[in-house]
């Protein structure tokens, strides 16, 4: 076991785990913030998607040793005007079927629109390349994400 203070969603946290738990079991299991997901295990199937200094990538895969002074943010955390644009597009498209993809699928939506405004529909693929709908509701988040960079103009 090692000691290691994790800046998660602008809170500091202590934890006492083995240095390569990944990051997802210490953010859900450890600290209890349940919103991200287990899926496949070896970063493929983007539900653990949380944001490492801005950046999104798989919290499966990384070992809680590696994450240094990194800022995480996770589904929870996730705020600002591009969040809230693609939590109401994706109401207004009727996103979520089960649901279970969806904090990964946001998160990488969100990250697109703070970096490309108004993105083409191979931004959009290439953005969410990875993020693995079971329910197959990808017209969707396509539709989603266009409609929420539209709400950010002007």
């Amino acid at each position: 076991m090692a000691a290691y203070s994790l800046l998660i969603n602008g809170q500091t946290r202590a934890v006492d785990v083995l240095p390569d738990t990944p990051l997802l079991w210490v953010i859900r299991d450890t600290i209890g913030l349940t919103g991200t997901k287990f899926g496949c295990g070896i970063a493929q199937c983007g539900a653990c998607t949380v944001y490492l200094d801005g950046q999104p990538l798989r919290s499966c895969s990384l070992p809680v040793s590696e994450v240094g002074d990194a800022k995480i943010t996770t589904i929870e955390g996730i705020a600002g005007r591009e969040a809230e644009a693609v939590q109401k597009a994706w109401l207004a498209h009727d996103v979520p079927q089960c649901g279970y993809c969806q904090s990964g699928q946001v998160m990488s939506a969100v990250a697109l629109l703070q970096d490309n405004k108004k993105p083409s529909d191979d931004d959009i693929d290439l953005a969410m390349n990875g993020n693995l709908c079971r329910c197959a509701t990808y017209v969707r988040i396509r539709a989603a994400i266009h409609d929420a960079a539209k709400s950010l103009e002007g």
